[in-house]
């Protein structure tokens, strides 16, 4: 009796991963057409018209690039170069010293020759104190402004800028990436090219700039990253932006704007109560208030996505620093979905509650959690003798034969839309690492995720972790 019980937990089992696994394969079959239709367009829509007069005129709209700092003393200088060397006119940089214990901020001082200026704060300021506002006397660096105050985490520096800021945008990237001179051009140009809806927020691609050459905060040679990880998360960047974000983007249902290069209304973000200091995924809370706040009001808007390549920035080279990254970002996304739980399947909000919140629960959320566990149920199986294996090796045959050529794709399409590696050889081993991934970085993000989730779900106190800079290699 006992045997035919199994038998008969092992077939529904079957069903449920073969159900998985076919509603896997159609939506990201979807999301490939999607994205390469979003592409076509994109590109055509961007193929005449030349903005660049018109945005680097005085009247264009005003924006506050906020870039929260914490111990990054040893890229902070040539980080703030690169940020003040964009081409447009009416923007100021914000740089948020967030009570780091390093020489960040001497370093910004010595470079910049920054002195403290006297400004008044509001009473009821809601954030971390604030020691010093500095900025410089010369006129070069008349578009840089450093604050200076006690630790409280990126989420607190991020509402601290936009809480001083009083331009009509601003960006929230990390203080170490770098942005390409036409970066804000690009921004600008998303937020105004809608007239029948209100563009409340803009994200876009993020690069990997490791082994590039970066020489005066300017990109001078893109090459392949030397490290194995940073070349997995290459691939992974690559299928995630170029393919996946542009797909929800091309039916106006993207969730997440990287944390790396967001620009927002300011207004609206303010209206929202700006970042939630309470997550760690902030950048993906900050999106979901501001949908729902649009919704609710039942005002037209749409958050716009860019897949040029204007963020460049370091990813971890070191697996624990990666297995950190993405513990936290796991206990973010559980978060946020658990936060806004009630869009579920919720048709008042369209496409985001039957779409979007549905595929972030079941595949960015509940998926690693079903590899991981799905892993050891095989063992017991096996070990129970009752394991089907045709079963087995087929539909693991179907996952990783299709994961492949999704890479591939994602590789391929890139090459064709932008061409950032040039070299044969390089391609060849991004696609290399599209065949060996599964095996090998996969698994490891599928650990990081289980991590993130059990820290979260029984509550053991976790922060942001650090990410140790190599600083960006300079041309010789």
């Amino acid at each position: 009796m006992a045997s035919g019980f199994l038998d008969i937990l092992m077939e529904y089992i079957n069903i449920v991963f073969f159900v998985f696994t076919v509603v896997l394969f159609s939506m990201f079959t979807i999301m490939g057409y999607l994205s390469t239709r979003n592409s076509i367009h994109y590109r055509n829509k961007n193929s005449f018209g030349d903005m660049s007069k018109l945005m680097a005129s005085p009247l264009a709209p005003s924006i506050t690039i906020i870039a929260p700092a914490y111990n990054e003393g040893l890229t902070i200088v040539e980080n703030i170069r690169s940020l003040m060397s964009l081409r447009y006119v009416n923007y100021e940089v914000m740089v948020v010293n967030d009570g780091s214990k390093d020489d960040t901020l001497q370093k910004m001082i010595d470079a910049y020759d920054l002195y403290k200026i006297e400004q008044e704060i509001d009473p009821d300021w809601k954030n971390k104190p604030i020691r010093g506002i500095y900025k410089s006397p010369h006129k070069a660096f008349s578009k840089l402004t450093v604050i200076d105050k006690e630790n409280g985490g990126k989420s607190d520096a991020l509402n601290t800028g936009m809480a001083l800021s009083t331009n009509q945008y601003v960006g929230c990237i990390d203080v170490d990436c770098l942005l390409l001179p036409d970066a804000l051009l690009h921004v600008v140009k998303s937020f105004y090219q809608r007239s029948e809806k209100q563009v409340i927020a803009v994200g876009g691609v993020i690069r990997v700039a490791n082994s590039c050459i970066i020489q005066g905060g300017q990109l001078e040679e893109i090459r392949l990253p030397t490290n194995w990880l940073a070349r997995f998360q290459l691939l992974e960047y690559t299928r995630s932006f170029i393919l996946g974000r542009m797909a929800w983007g091309r039916i106006d249902s993207l969730l997440i704007i990287s944390g790396a290069f967001g620009f927002f209304d300011r207004q609206i973000a303010l209206e929202v109560g700006g970042y939630d200091t309470n997550t760690v995924g902030e950048d993906m809370e900050i999106v979901f208030k501001m949908r729902r706040y649009m919704h609710e009001r039942k005002l037209p808007y749409t958050v716009e996505y860019i897949p040029d390549p204007l963020c460049w920035t370091e990813v971890p080279e070191d697996p624990k620093i990666l297995v950190n990254q993405r513990d936290r970002w796991a206990r973010g996304n559980l978060e946020t979905l658990f936060k806004h739980k009630d869009m579920f399947f919720n048709p008042k909000f369209g496409r985001l509650g039957m779409l979007s919140y549905p595929y972030w629960f079941f595949y960015e959320w509940l998926a690693p959690l079903l590899e991981f566990f799905g892993f050891f149920t095989i063992i017991l199986f096996y070990w129970l003798g009752i394991l089907n294996w045709e079963f087995f090796l087929a539909i693991t045959a179907a996952v990783y034969i299709y994961s492949i050529m999704f890479s591939f794709y994602a590789i391929l399409w890139d090459v064709y839309s932008y061409n950032e590696y040039k070299k044969t050889k390089d391609i060849l081993i991004l696609m290399f690492c599209a065949i060996i991934e599964p095996l090998t970085f996969h698994p490891l993000v599928v650990w990081s995720a289980v991590r993130g989730n059990y820290k979260k779900l029984f509550k053991i106190k976790s922060g942001w972790g650090s990410q140790v800079r190599k600083g960006f290699a300079k041309a010789t």
